[in-house]
């Protein structure tokens, strides 16, 4: 029967539970399902030697390229992974790792300076020079433990030289905010700000912000201004203006800006997430060299299905040329297999993948660990569950990619390997566009103490998604979507949205659920608005739907229709 229900939504993160308004039940049910597989997803430890079936499982062309990289001796080896690590391209080095004799690399080598010399027509290489004197610098200035070279610091320096502003705050403590950090005095962390008029590929009037909290001289790239604030989650501690004359709450701030606190009022748009995530990928990758692909054709690689797996790509905007494109595996762990370790018992995969443009250019590569343990207690609970990965990675819009993932299981040398395709969307023009619709697990803010991108995390959001789409009668369907190009009331300076959401069975409608007032948008920034809803699955009978969703923008009086599949499954309680 169809039937018309206002949805009821919270709007501000700091008045509800950390998860979004799901039921008691439902709270349990994803604590249960998700808590042991994602804690216990971690990255793989490097290793200089393994017994064979502890190896990482990778096509065996691959196997083939790293086969070649351990014959180089030390001196080519320390060039290529020490030398000109941070400014080496993809391309470049599958090259370099594919020559088989030294005269060859010596060649590739005697290039490589040469394609980035700022004036052949002078003696000597200015570039080179001028890079080596950075990595000595690095070295001399920014060591803390490890290598300077190798801190967040030394790696800009060498990439980007001297910041041609600089403020440092090597002693921390007392701080008077800047304005659009909202003003007030709270006490901080050791940092550095770093400012370059202009980056290629990154922008102008570029602001970084290294911050120490651990007091022990290395100091991390920070992804947001308040990671410096030592008093950030202290109640009635270090307040920004508006917070002491009581116009704003704290905790508004804490969940950065998502409340409508502080830097939602005083923010520069440089600052907003979505700026700040673009400047936190940009800022790290080589810089670009200009040089013809070889032409490559894409082959077909044998597939096993040892190890069957789940896998999901969400395609979302950074910039008109640049898209976030999340990756995320799942697995059943009850095709794991466990071994006991004095009082747990543990399941190890290791997951490999490579994304290729279709000319065979390395665009990404990853490597890491998933990982679940029990003890006896909750080991037979453990076995029904889950685990799931995610690696987020950064393509060119309007591009197609190809993905080679490999996942081996170290206990049963188990392997599961497929290759995808990856059309990457384009996000052009001023009419009312979309991301992928995420059908999550969870829906949380992200906690003020990350410093670093972590999976699942989008902006100021920790979204993980429900890779095979499968939800249990009375859980909750959790979308997440962002909306670009919607127009801003001048008044208000907010948008206007009407959101309608429809489940579907073929044209048969199931659910309609009106949104007129918008309640289910969570947060706007620049041409973006981000719209997180809850749908109670209730009373909806077992079977494979459609959620559809419509959104009217009142102020252009535009319209788009974006949907996502799901299936309603028997719960394990009923099987």
């Amino acid at each position: 029967m169809r039937t018309k229900r206002l949805l009821i939504f919270a709007v501000c993160f700091f008045t509800v539970p950390v998860f979004f308004g799901l039921s008691a039940s439902s709270l349990a049910w994803q604590q249960q399902t998700n808590t042991a597989a994602q804690d216990k997803t971690k990255p793989a430890e490097p290793q200089k030697t393994a017994p064979p079936n502890r190896q990482k499982a990778k096509p065996a062309d691959l196997l083939k390229a790293k086969a070649k990289e351990s014959t180089l001796s030390d001196y080519y080896k320390k060039w290529l992974n020490e030398d000109v690590t941070y400014i080496i391209t993809s391309e470049e080095k599958d090259t370099f790792k594919a020559l088989t004799t030294d005269e060859e690399r010596d060649n590739f080598i005697e290039q490589f300076w040469a394609r980035r010399n700022e004036d052949p027509r002078e003696g000597g290489n200015t570039f080179k020079v001028e890079h080596y004197r950075r990595i000595i610098y690095a070295n001399e200035r920014f060591a803390s433990g490890i290598p300077g070279w190798k801190t967040d610091r030394g790696r800009i320096y060498i990439m980007y030289g001297e910041p041609d502003g600089k403020e440092s705050h090597p002693s921390g403590g007392s701080y008077q905010r800047e304005f659009y950090e909202g003003g007030g005095e709270t006490s901080v962390y050791p940092f550095e700000r770093w400012r370059y008029r202009h980056i290629d590929n990154v922008g102008d009037d570029v602001e970084l912000e290294f911050v120490d909290k651990t007091f022990s001289g290395e100091y991390r790239l920070a992804m947001d201004s308040e990671e410096k604030d030592a008093l950030l989650n202290v109640p009635n501690a270090g307040l920004t203006d508006s917070e002491q004359m009581g116009l704003t709450k704290k905790e508004d701030r804490v969940n950065y800006g998502l409340g409508g606190g502080d830097q939602a009022n005083f923010q520069r748009s440089k600052d907003a997430p979505f700026e700040r995530l673009a400047r936190y990928f940009n800022v790290q990758r080589p810089p670009q060299i200009k040089f013809a692909d070889l032409k490559g054709q894409v082959t077909t690689r044998v597939t096993y299905t040892q190890l069957p797996y789940s896998m999901r790509t969400d395609f979302l905007r950074l910039s008109t040329t640049k898209v976030l494109v999340p990756i995320t595996i799942e697995l059943d762990n009850k095709n794991l297999e466990f071994k006991k370790e004095q009082q747990f018992n543990r399941a190890s995969v290791n997951v490999y993948g490579e994304v290729t443009t279709l000319q065979g250019r390395v665009a990404a590569e990853f490597e890491d660990t998933i990982s679940a343990e029990y003890t006896d207690e909750f080991f037979e609970a453990g076995k029904t569950k889950r685990s799931t990965y995610q690696k987020i990675v950064m393509l060119d819009a309007g591009q197609r990619y190809r993905l080679d993932l490999v996942l081996k299981d170290l206990n049963s040398n188990y392997i599961g390997s497929m290759s995808y395709g990856i059309p990457v969307p384009r996000f052009e023009g001023e009419e009312l566009q979309a991301s992928s619709v995420i059908l999550a697990n969870y829906v949380q803010p992200v906690p003020p103490t990350y410093d670093q991108l972590e999976r699942f995390v989008i902006g100021d959001m920790k979204v993980q998604p429900n890779v095979k789409a499968e939800y249990y009668d009375k859980q909750v369907l959790i979308p997440y979507l962002q909306v670009y190009n919607a127009a801003y009331d001048e008044t208000t300076f907010e948008p206007s949205l009407q959101i309608s959401y429809l489940i579907k069975s073929g044209d048969k409608v199931v659910q309609d659920i009106e949104d007129t007032k918008g309640r289910t948008v969570q947060f706007t920034s620049g041409q973006r608005v981000v719209i997180v809803a809850q749908i109670p699955v209730t009373n909806v009978p077992i079977g494979k739907y459609n959620l559809e969703i419509k959104i009217l923008d009142r102020i252009s009086n535009k319209t788009l229709t974006t949907n996502a599949d799901f299936q309603v499954i028997k719960s394990p309680s009923a099987r």
